[in-house]
């Protein structure tokens, strides 16, 4: 199979290229945040090929391949993570493919300028990986014009600065599992219906939150996909979320990667045979991933695409951070020299990598949901026994 891009994809290259090292190399530092996220859109970086036979939403015509080539361009580069990721990566598409013309023409131009931030409203204590066990409600109320949502949401990534929340709830009294769920857009700014709590974790940071929802209003007209069918939407959102963007986060690993091999051979330990192995092995994985998604990209007839590549590439993480510490030895458990100065205590870029990637494995559907979700959509083994 041909993996190479064609002459459009390298000429979009070069343009993207070019942007990154003037906006990134310009001695100005670009940290994840609002203003970052109106400078992509204003370049025409954000919604890459959001058309469809209903109109253009974003700001440049990219095929599957072109987008490809500007998230690895942008992971390449050094970007900063994105705090629009959300909104682009997995609002959009689905809005395109679920929401209709008035949802696609409010939102998706607000998300191509940067200028609206978003999070996700999936998991809840008791309902993490498994997602239909959710329990928080929404209510139609005001003579059917809004819905009044309540419930707890948890692990929701920048819920402390987004403007909206896309967001599952249960509104089919008595429903259960994944019936009579529906798919919501809810905006954050309503003081006394919405309170967020900062989640801090093993790295010091508090990149999550747990959101808490009394009453939240959210218009009937931001259903998307149509009462009742939420789960039907979040699936598809879901197998989204591991599509494009998972070619950029290879990009990313290979950075790491590389970082590890570059210590292993200043510290000596590339020279042993065990830890030798074990970075040829991380080396190859790597390959096989990329192979894998680019092999799939874009084909939503295989049902197990999605769960293939978070197993592959979640595990993969996690035995990239075990060996960063196996190869930087007794060291790796020593703090920064700034700290014992009496600065604040951080984690380096490896130590970092090795406590957040434990989570790789639960986040976004833990393996063990994965392995279900093979085994019966894939191979048609029967379901396993629910209460």
């Amino acid at each position: 199979m041909d993996f190479a891009f064609g002459p459009d994809d390298e000429e979009l290259r070069h343009r993207a290229r070019a942007w990154l090292t003037e906006h990134l190399t310009d001695g100005t530092p670009r940290p994840a945040g609002r203003a970052w996220e109106r400078e992509l859109g204003a370049g025409g970086w954000i919604g890459l090929g959001w058309s469809t036979a209903r109109g253009t939403y974003g700001n440049r015509t990219a095929s599957p391949t072109g987008q490809v080539v500007w998230a690895e361009e942008y992971a390449r580069a050094g970007g900063p993570p994105r705090l629009g990721h959300m909104g682009e990566h997995l609002l959009a598409p689905t809005l395109l493919a679920h929401g209709d013309d008035a949802q696609c023409a409010r939102f998706l131009p607000a998300v191509a300028r940067g200028e609206e931030i978003w999070c996700q409203g999936y998991s809840e204590p008791g309902a993490g990986s498994d997602l239909a066990a959710l329990r928080t409600t929404a209510v139609r109320a005001d003579g059917g014009r809004t819905y009044r949502v309540s419930g707890q949401k948890v692990w929701t990534s920048h819920a402390h600065e987004a403007d909206w929340c896309f967001l599952l709830a249960r509104t089919t009294e008595g429903s259960r599992r994944h019936h009579g769920l529906s798919f919501l857009l809810v905006p954050m700014d309503q003081p006394g219906r919405i309170e967020v709590r900062p989640i801090r974790q093993l790295t010091g940071a508090a990149e999550f939150n747990e959101v808490f929802f009394d009453g939240a209003k959210a218009r009937a007209e931001h259903l998307v996909g149509g009462e009742g069918a939420g789960w039907r939407v979040a699936m598809s959102l879901l197998a989204r979320e591991r599509g494009v963007a998972t070619l950029a986060l290879q990009t990313g690993f290979a950075a790491e990667l590389g970082r590890v091999i570059r210590l292993a051979q200043r510290t000596g330990a590339a020279a042993e045979p065990v830890v030798r192995d074990r970075l040829v092995r991380q080396w190859a994985d790597l390959q096989v991933m990329r192979w894998n998604a680019l092999r799939t990209l874009g084909d939503a007839a295989d049902p197990g695409a999605p769960s293939v590549a978070k197993l592959l590439w979640g595990s993969w993480h996690k035995r990239l951070g075990e060996l960063a510490m196996q190869v930087r030895g007794a060291p790796a458990a020593l703090g920064p020299d700034d700290w014992r100065a009496g600065r604040p205590y951080r984690l380096d870029a490896l130590q970092h990598l090795f406590l957040f990637s434990r989570a790789d494995t639960v986040y976004g559907g833990s393996d063990e949901i994965q392995r279900n979700l093979i085994a019966e959509r894939v191979l048609g083994l029967p379901k396993e026994a629910r209460p």
